[in-house]
């Protein structure tokens, strides 16, 4: 069996940059420990899964596909760096002819398109309620969301970017004091700040021990808690996020009147090949 397999830096402008997944291209859907076993080997935060629906479709112009997500150790139901991926490699490399292509997935249809050199994807906004207000400590609120188990911790404004980019959490810490039951990941966020160069309305990092991934360099399902939380806050239904893990990325959110979120980016497509199996 062969397999075609590309690489794709989500979130970014130049390689190496934003947060590589492995994108793999089916025929038909592979036994159900392939799926693992395959994500495994790729050992990015995420390798996703692109299969047709029909045996009369192919890649360049069918608009509907299957979407699966996998990081090393398990099957997750939201990725938003992956779905990013798998559009690039459809509108960019098998040059895809539909203005929208819809995948279906654990998380229900997601619809992606493009935007002149953006991808713009249409995704569940899942806003997450506050589990504590302590004023103006160096942690100002905590939220949690129940639908993705994504814990917000907002930092005071008194912190800036270093305080963000300093952080240097334990997973096995992480693992010690929550066993996944509760919190499948840790958002760290601050308000924005101008550059020279642009203006950010918030800046976060994103932490996962319990996905067998300590830090997402840029999580777009992450962002899909931000953008509601943030959008309360501020007032604003179009944001410019940014994630400052080491390889960094931007993000672009646009609040929807019909309580979805569209986030918009940029992809690299880095690496192309064929998995022998």
């Amino acid at each position: 069996m062969e397999i075609p397999l590309f690489t794709v830096d989500s979130f970014a402008r130049s390689p190496f940059e934003g947060n590589p997944a492995a994108i793999c291209l089916l025929e038909n859907p592979l036994q159900e420990e392939l799926y693992q076993k395959i994500a495994a080997e790729m050992n990015l935060s995420e390798t996703a899964f692109i299969t047709k629906l029909k045996a009369t479709d192919d890649f360049c112009s069918g608009a509907r596909f299957s979407l699966r997500w996998f990081t090393p150790i398990h099957e997750i139901a939201l990725c938003g760096h992956a779905t990013l991926a798998s559009s690039a490699v459809l509108f960019y490399k098998k040059e895809n002819v539909n203005p929208v292509v819809v995948f279906e997935t654990l998380s229900g249809e997601l619809r992606v398109g493009q935007r002149e050199e953006f991808v713009v994807m249409d995704f569940p906004l899942n806003t997450p309620e506050a589990q504590a207000a302590v004023g103006d400590l160096p942690v100002q609120d905590v939220c949690l969301c129940k639908t993705t188990k994504n814990l917000l911790v907002r930092l005071a404004d008194s912190c800036d970017r270093s305080a963000l980019t300093s952080l240097k959490p334990e997973a096995e810490r992480l693992l010690r004091h929550e066993n996944g039951s509760k919190i499948k990941g840790m958002i760290i966020t601050i308000k924005g700040e101008s550059t020279p160069q642009v203006k950010y309305d918030f800046f976060s990092r994103y932490f996962s021990p319990w996905h067998g991934v300590l830090e997402d360099p840029v999580c777009g399902s992450a962002h899909t808690v931000l953008a509601g939380y943030w959008s309360e806050k501020l007032g604003k239904k179009k944001m410019l996020a940014y994630q400052c893990s080491r390889r960094g990325g931007e993000l672009e959110l646009e609040l929807r009147d019909d309580g979805r979120v569209n986030i918009v980016g940029r992809a690299v497509v880095l690496l192309q090949g064929t998995l022998k199996l």
